[in-house]
This record gives C-alpha cells, structure tokens and sequence, in this order.
C-alpha cells in the first residue's frame, strides 16, 4: 500500500511537470483554433487524475511471481510490436499484440481473437483517415 501511494504521488509529480512544460509550447500565427498546447494539457491532467486514483485507492501488498511472469510477457510483446511494426505494416502486429495482452486480461481465445482484430482494424482506420497519419496496413512487399 505505501509503495502504491509513493508511486502515485510521483505520477502526480510528473503530470505536473508535464503540463508545465507544455505551457512553453509557442504557438504561431496560423494555429488551428485548439492550438497545439490542448493535447499535452489533457495527456498530463489524465496523468495527474490516474496518479491520484493509484496514491488515493492503492492496492493491497501482493507481488506474485505470475503477475510478474505476466508483465514480462507484456513487455515482450509490446518491444516484439515495436519491432515488426514497419516491416510487417499496422495490422498484422497490432492485431497479434492486442490479440495477446487481451488474452492476458482474460484467458479466452475468440475474445481475445475479436478484440485484437477489432482494434487493429479500428485503430488504423483511426489512425489513417481520421487523424491522416501515414500508415501502410499490410507489408510493403505485399503493397507494390
């Protein structure tokens, strides 16, 4: 419980950081109406709440090996994810990422299937036409 509450007064600590940092973001003349300090204010205010959430409500003591086990296979598949993004295109690691972290969060395979097709489908039409960034779904040897 203290380990919880010392590390949400960090996160706390850094969200406020953060949002003050991104009071110095200039802004020029042709701006959108928003402006470009809008993204980082809300990044770093869910931050600050998320802090508070873990500092005020902590979680009772228990490290087990499994949950450990579990957060190391997260970790490698989001590195493994961050690795075959631009050879493989968007949704084919996506979809095998989000497939695998959803599986950890309930052991159920269609779920688990469903969600990690569905959000790698969703979040690249998302990403693509919504926000018009710049991604290739498939591999590139596939694409030319």
């Amino acid at each position: 419980m203290k380990s919880d509450r010392i590390f949400g007064l960090i996160i706390v600590v850094v969200a406020l950081a953060y949002i003050a940092s991104a009071t110095q973001i200039q802004t020029s003349f042709l701006a959108d109406p928003v402006g470009p300090k809008t993204f980082p204010f809300l990044v770093g205010l869910v931050l600050a709440v998320c802090g508070l959430v873990v500092a005020l409500r902590p979680d009772e003591e228990q490290v087990r090996v499994r949950s450990i086990g579990k957060l190391a296979l997260a970790m490698v598949v989001l590195l493994g994810y961050a690795y075959t993004l631009r050879p493989l295109g968007f949704l084919i690691p996506t979809a095998v990422a989000s497939g695998i972290v959803s599986y950890q969060i309930s052991p159920r395979v269609t779920p688990a299937l469903l969600t990690g097709v569905g959000l790698s489908v969703g979040l690249f039409l998302l990403f693509k036409f919504v926000l018009g960034l710049g991604l290739f779904a498939l591999p590139r040897a596939l694409l030319s």
